[in-house]
């Protein structure tokens, strides 16, 4: 007996409802949270259509001919990254499906196969935490013929890549996260990262912060206080300090709000601590991580306006019909129908402006990020060029969670940062 799928009954309605014409295949991302003994799919989510030289010409939905080799995987795995930023801790991205017409039913097994691997691959390239023996690695595909509408479902262990298909058992049901209850937490930033002569473009600080880690976190949960720490114990750990001199600095500061759902009734500490902790590292790093791909896309035009720039705010938005919401990064120059734009391209539902909530990171508190060093400032001011990406929208909404058991983790201080630089600890000086 393989693994057990418990799936929100509106992914049923989903799927039954997508539109796939003629010869065309359709893929799209399961979402929900995995557990050690089963796991529970709450949304399905369609690739978005890619337009090619202008046109609306889907890259997903395609006129597939004899063949899937040639499904556009690319498109696929990077809508994958930008939903799992609009993802709360707690949930993340567990499967694939493909919807194909019979004739090419034989292949589809090895597409999701190279679908499911390429997706993890790419999510976790960006992820700042590890894994711990209690994830699930098993994740789940799902094949639909689009003329009998048979399904077969199937897991993939992407932690072996020689890992062959295992069957699965895949169960629709109403309410599965009505019950889920939901952590919140605030978090404080102010967060130095050093920068080196050599990190100078917007590309190289990149790389420089996803060294970087959030080293200790330090979360006040009413009584007591725990104490989290990220790093490997002192003393697994060989001291290798150089004293570096460094050409400025980058400094995060302001208000965060963090949320994770866990999926048991009686959560453990234990798993609390860590959902919300991941959340913590999750909303940081992909601030910091779209603030620095729209300065490679807009260059000149980002790279000048001075010292202290604003990062994306956290907005959260409802899932429509359910208790649950999801977030997105709205700049201070956007507006809330740029959020709902997003929603309904990375998502494909619509999202009223009026359910979106934007309140939770008040403006003078959002978090901004300074950069100290004239040498970067001066090529940030330089032109580059990258393919732009689908911003993703995210919301929160208040009048569903009412129904959830609220468990207020307090108030969380990032309390320090180490840079670790190919395993070499840096003492960053300043005047």
């Amino acid at each position: 007996m393989g693994r057990g799928y418990i799936v929100e009954d509106v992914v049923e309605k989903y799927l039954s409802n997508l539109s796939v014409p003629g010869a065309s295949c359709v893929t799209g991302l399961f979402i929900g949270q995995s557990s050690s003994q089963r796991d529970f799919v709450v949304l399905a989510v369609r690739t978005p259509q890619k337009d090619t030289e202008g046109q609306g010409s889907p890259s997903v939905s395609r006129r597939a001919g004899n063949s899937l080799e040639h499904l556009d995987v690319e498109w696929v795995t990077e809508h994958a990254r930008q939903v799992s930023r609009m993802l709360p801790g707690g949930m993340s991205v567990i499967g694939v499906f493909l919807v194909t017409p019979p004739e090419l039913s034989k292949e589809a097994q090895n597409t999701l196969r190279r679908l499911i691997f390429a997706v993890d691959k790419h999510i976790s390239k960006g992820r700042l935490w590890s894994l711990t023996e209690e994830d699930v690695t098993e994740k789940v595909t799902l094949h639909i013929c689009s003329k009998t509408r048979k399904v077969v479902c199937r897991t993939f262990d992407v932690r072996d890549p020689k890992s062959s298909a295992k069957p699965a058992d895949w169960k629709y049901q109403s309410g599965v996260c009505t019950s889920w209850p939901l952590l919140t937490c605030s978090v404080g930033l102010n967060l130095v990262f050093p920068v080196l002569e050599m990190h100078v473009l917007p590309q190289d600080m990149e790389k420089c912060m996803k060294v970087s880690g959030l080293y200790w976190i330090l979360i006040t949960c009413s009584n007591p206080v725990l104490f989290i720490s990220m790093a490997e114990p002192q003393s697994e750990r060989r001291s290798t300090a150089s004293v570096k001199v460094c050409s400025g600095s980058l400094t995060l500061k302001g208000m965060v709000q963090c949320r994770a759902y866990l999926h048991s009734n009686k959560p453990r500490a234990k798993h609390a601590t860590e959902v919300i902790k991941r959340d913590v590292i999750n909303t940081v790093s992909s601030r910091v991580e779209i603030f620095l791909e729209d300065l490679l896309m807009e260059g000149e035009d980002k790279g000048s306006v001075g010292v202290q720039q604003g990062l994306p705010r956290r907005v959260f938005a409802p899932v429509p019909g359910m208790s649950l919401c999801v977030c997105d990064y709205m700049f201070p120059d956007e507006c809330v129908s740029d959020v709902s734009d997003r929603l309904k391209e990375m998502l494909d539902w619509e999202t009223p402006e009026d359910s979106i909530d934007t309140s939770q990171e008040a403006v003078p508190e959002a978090p901004t990020i300074d950069l100290k060093d004239a040498v970067v400032q001066k090529n940030l001011k330089a032109k580059f060029t990258l393919d732009a990406r689908p911003k993703t929208p995210s919301e929160d909404p208040t009048e569903a969670h009412k129904s959830h058991k609220t468990y207020y983790a307090g108030v969380a201080m990032a309390a320090a940062i180490a840079l670790l630089a190919t395993g070499t600890s840096l003492i960053y000086l300043s005047d």
